[in-house]
């Protein structure tokens, strides 16, 4: 059964390069802790910042834990995780590599799976940051990271307009008192 989740109430969108960067910086931080064997991504989202930082570390061996955990229809509501493929062993040499860590339940799952693997993310906030032993950075639990592969570019209205768009309905909404 999936428990409701809060509303995030922040938006923090992440362009392509920022992504590429701070992949890099996590890159920066893993270099020194290996030798590595390989990488183990977290799909989906573990499967960008995987490949650069296989590319940064000069790996080759890349395999996936396929997850499912989010109802992509629900923003940040969290459903069953179900795992629909995992790879043997106990992750010992490897590195386990996710776009972010929010409430560490996901990553609780793929940490019994592999309790030997090096967990690095790219993003983590409060209440997963825990169980991961790297990240780059640290991000409140009520915001909701907007990864560039979920979001596309459209026009948005300045300030002042949406303010007075937002204003003129909040206007409309309030009852109008009689004599």
């Amino acid at each position: 059964m999936s428990e409701p989740a809060k509303t995030p109430l922040k938006h923090f969108p992440v362009t392509w390069d920022e992504l590429h960067r701070h992949a890099r910086a996590l890159a920066w931080r893993l270099l020194d802790l290996g030798p590595w064997r390989g990488i183990i991504a977290i799909t989906r989202g573990g499967l960008v910042p995987a490949a650069i930082v296989a590319r940064e570390l000069d790996l080759r061996l890349v395999d996936t834990v396929c997850v499912a955990s989010y109802d992509d229809a629900k923003l940040g509501q969290r459903g069953k995780i179900e795992i629909l493929k995992g790879v043997a062993g106990d992750g010992e040499g490897y590195l386990i590599i996710d776009d972010l860590v929010d409430t560490g339940h996901t990553a609780r799952v793929v940490r019994d799976m592999l309790p030997k693997a090096h967990f690095a993310t790219v993003y983590a906030k409060p209440a997963g940051r825990p169980l991961v032993d790297t990240f780059v950075t640290e991000v409140s639990q009520d915001t909701w990271i907007l990864f560039p592969w979920d979001i596309e570019h459209q026009f948005a209205p300045p300030l002042a307009a949406a303010k007075r768009s937002a204003d003129a309905q909040a206007h409309h909404r309030t009852p109008k008192r009689s004599r």
